[in-house]
């Protein structure tokens, strides 16, 4: 079964604004220069909910949104292309309610998942387009799944498990351990405009972009292991999922592209790294907005042609591990020269259509299988599809032990890359 726009009717459609008004001076919420290079795009979670007896709670999910919105005051905001800030002054957070002709069990393993949001992924950057939108979706089972898109100008993975963590706190009335935001970063990396690139994202769902779940339970990443396992004898951690999991679709995407053009061809590896805890000071890790760096490594055509998984396992790893290690001069003197020049050069490259460029996006190490709003934890989160070619976004599973790897791809190359040989190992 196929998740099609007339199993979901949407019943309702509001603003919710802030219980309390924004105070003047955070009415205006500007953007750092690593805001400014992101796509024009919203950064989307579904968490998927079985029928409780507290699930009953949707007019609590709304007061208690309205509850923290304060805090999150540039979610309520509208962004603003001409000035390049968020008008902060209370327009409010989209709230939908939607019901679903199908029970949630129908659902789960599915890739085309789109029709659970409120807009659409590229649905962005336009006055009119609020900055956060939810969308409730109400099964005939009685479960639900709770669709959150927030703009990406303002708002990284990070940022939207900051907000759906308070939310769900604020939802079943837990008053410990407060989540508190801030939105300093344009005061730690004001000005500069990197200029965007073309993602070759549009408003409206492009059908030649498609995606493609991809599911490493344990079993698959203890084999992967097993391959590597000889580079770290003398290491007291191996190979994490991450890099296994990168390592091998990285070898998978450059063999299908080879297959594909006949030839190999140079390729840019980019690993979206998250900075906060990492730099010194260390930024809280409720710090929102987008506070990442890339890490990155270039590879010429006979390279790509002579790598395999072993070779991109440690070298993946490496170039991880340096980007991480730099993190802690990113405060200090020439640190903002040294991250802004660093995504200048990489968003220049990854520009170059002569060379495959693949992007890896790893949110495994936030808490979406931990939010409970009060009626349990989610049986299965996801992303949206990210209209978006060569892009790979990871996500845990359930249990933690495996990954679930969301690959999206022009249909022409996905056509390719699933009739690989070791693609088909994992997915039969």
């Amino acid at each position: 079964m196929k998740l099609i726009k007339s199993l979901v009717n949407v019943m309702s459609r509001k603003l919710i604004k802030p219980c309390t008004p924004t105070p003047h001076n955070l009415r205006t919420h500007k953007l750092s220069f690593i805001d400014k290079v992101n796509p024009t795009m919203n950064s989307a979670s579904i968490l998927y909910y079985p029928f409780n007896e507290n699930i009953r709670c949707v007019n609590n999910l709304e007061k208690s949104l309205a509850q923290i919105l304060p805090q999150f005051y540039p979610f309520a905001g509208r962004y603003s292309k001409e000035d390049q800030l968020v008008d902060c002054s209370d327009q409010g957070a989209e709230f939908v309610e939607a019901q679903v002709d199908c029970k949630l069990v129908d659902i789960i393993g599915l890739e085309e998942l789109n029709d659970f949001l409120p807009v659409e992924v590229g649905a962005a950057d336009e006055v009119t387009d609020p900055i956060m939108s939810i969308q409730i979706n109400k099964f005939k089972c009685g479960g639900i799944a709770i669709a959150t898109s927030i703009s990406h100008r303002i708002s990284d993975g990070a940022s939207l498990n900051t907000f759906l963590s308070a939310w769900a706190k604020a939802s079943r009335g837990d008053q410990t351990e407060p989540i508190i935001p801030n939105f300093d970063s344009p005061l730690y990396f004001p000005g500069q405009n990197l200029g965007t690139p073309d993602y070759g994202i549009m408003r409206t769902r492009n059908p030649t972009l498609v995606t493609k779940r991809i599911l490493f339970d344990s079993k698959a990443v203890a084999t992967l292991r097993d391959r590597v396992n000889h580079l770290y004898e003398n290491s007291h951690r191996p190979a994490s999922r991450v890099l296994l999991v990168t390592s091998f679709l990285t070898e998978a995407l450059l063999r299908s592209d080879r297959a594909k053009l006949g030839k190999p061809r140079g390729c840019l590896l980019i690993q979206v790294v998250n900075i906060r805890e990492r730099t010194v000071p260390p930024l809280s890790k409720y710090s929102c907005g987008n506070l990442i760096t890339l890490a990155s490594v270039e590879c010429s055509a006979d390279e790509t042609k002579s790598m395999d998984f072993e070779h991109y396992v440690p070298l993946l790893g490496n170039t991880v591990k340096k980007t991480v290690s730099d993190c802690v001069k990113i405060l200090g003197k020439d640190g903002h020269k040294i991250l802004f020049e660093n995504l200048a050069r990489v968003v220049a490259k990854a520009g170059d259509s002569s060379i495959n460029s693949i992007h890896f996006t790893d949110l495994c190490k936030f808490g979406f299988y931990e939010v409970d709003f009060g009626f349990g934890k989610p049986i299965w989160t996801t992303i949206a599809n990210v209209p978006m070619k060569n892009l790979v976004i990871l996500l845990n599973t359930k249990e933690s032990d495996g990954i679930e790897a969301w690959v999206h791809l022009h249909e022409e190359d996905m056509h390719y890359f699933e009739q690989d040989e070791e693609i088909k190992k994992i997915t039969t």
